[in-house]
């Protein structure tokens, strides 16, 4: 039988008094900002909320006890087996506190007939100014110089960056977060060049200009990702797209880890073909990011050469951290469920596929 006060201890799991009539909801892969932020957020709607920091997958599933509801991550697996046994369960909906669902296999949710709602925009802003960040962090150079003036190093060799203004940007994904990206390098005064299957009118009407991706690839000085990750997008940035960039393109991807080919992208830095590369998500990040790894021996070979580079910057899925995204994505989380409950239709609900 399945030891609950031994996973309390080694999982943090807290669990908020229960309000009879109300449904439960077991989060995954939550952090101290996380319970802090939908406790409060919960006075308004009085959920029982059980929190465990593991990722959810078949190895804790077992955990899963008289949930009406689960709250999931970027990195939590709900493949068939784990949504099969969540629905044997009485799980009736995932709630994804983000607003890709790539790591859900929706086929399986209709199967099972478990509702998944997600957080398509929460704060853009967050993210797109975490990418304009890691931008200027890499060009200035920063980083390098705050740790050599504590160290009372005041030279300044080495760090000679560039000036953004009039450098030519690429965006792919003008979604919510594409746009307020596109936003911040026109003030910047920065052509910026964009693709995606939708136009946006009012960025046009700012100057943004829509091109195929490879203009995008062939005309960017600096290029951000910002797509969703799909059988189209899965590492977009490849040989072939890496060969046709400028020489020395400034890389950002606060997206999805797999709209990039790691290899590809190493062999880039090699040959300097690519100039400067932020990274805020890493394809293989499962196993990796939103934990403390100080003292271990991590056995991924390929994070471990990018980090060898020092024209890489790497930031572990921390774009979306601001107060203001964290607040709007609990309630709108808890929103979700709260729709469900009522038997409203999900306004935010992921559509199932056939």
């Amino acid at each position: 039988m399945f030891n609950a006060r031994v996973h309390a201890l080694i999982n943090q799991e807290y669990i908020l008094p229960k309000n009879q009539g109300f449904m439960k909801i077991t989060f995954f892969s939550a952090k101290p900002y996380d319970r802090e932020t939908f406790n409060k957020r919960n006075d308004g709607f009085g959920f029982e909320l059980e929190y465990f920091e593991t990722h959810l997958g078949p190895h804790i599933i077992n955990a899963v006890e008289q949930t009406d509801a689960v709250c999931a991550f970027v990195n939590d697996k709900l493949n068939e087996q784990v949504l099969g046994e969540l629905a044997q369960k009485g799980v009736k909906v995932v709630a994804l506190r983000c607003a890709g669902f790539n790591n859900v296999d929706l086929p399986a949710a209709k199967k099972y007939g478990i509702r998944i709602c997600r957080v398509p925009a929460y704060s853009p802003e967050a993210v797109a100014e975490h990418a304009v960040a890691m931008l200027l962090t890499l060009n200035r150079k920063t980083h390098k110089a705050y740790n050599r003036v504590r160290e009372q190093n005041f030279s300044l060799t080495g760090l000679l960056g560039f000036n953004v203004n009039g450098k030519t940007i690429g965006v792919l994904g003008t979604g919510n977060i594409g746009a307020a990206f596109c936003r911040i390098m026109l003030g910047f005064g920065c052509p910026v060049l964009a693709h995606d299957l939708y136009p946006n009118p009012q960025l046009i009407s700012l100057g943004v200009q829509y091109v195929s991706r490879e203009e995008v690839f062939t005309r960017a000085d600096i290029l951000s990702l910002h797509c969703p990750l799909n059988e189209s997008t899965h590492h977009m940035i490849n040989p072939e797209a890496i060969r046709i960039m400028k020489k020395g393109v400034a890389l950002i991807n606060t997206s999805r880890g797999g709209l990039i080919d790691t290899k590809a992208v190493i062999d880039g830095l090699k040959s300097k073909q690519i100039g400067y590369l932020g990274l805020d998500v890493y394809e293989h990040e499962g196993s990796l990011f939103f934990r403390d790894l100080s003292t271990n021996i991590i056995e991924d070979d390929t994070i471990q050469r990018l980090m060898s580079f020092p024209n890489v910057l790497i930031t572990a899925h921390q774009a979306f951290l601001t107060h203001e995204a964290l607040d709007q994505i609990a309630g709108t989380t808890l929103r979700n469920v709260d729709e469900y409950l009522k038997g409203k239709p999900l306004s935010q609900e992921a559509a199932w596929v056939a």
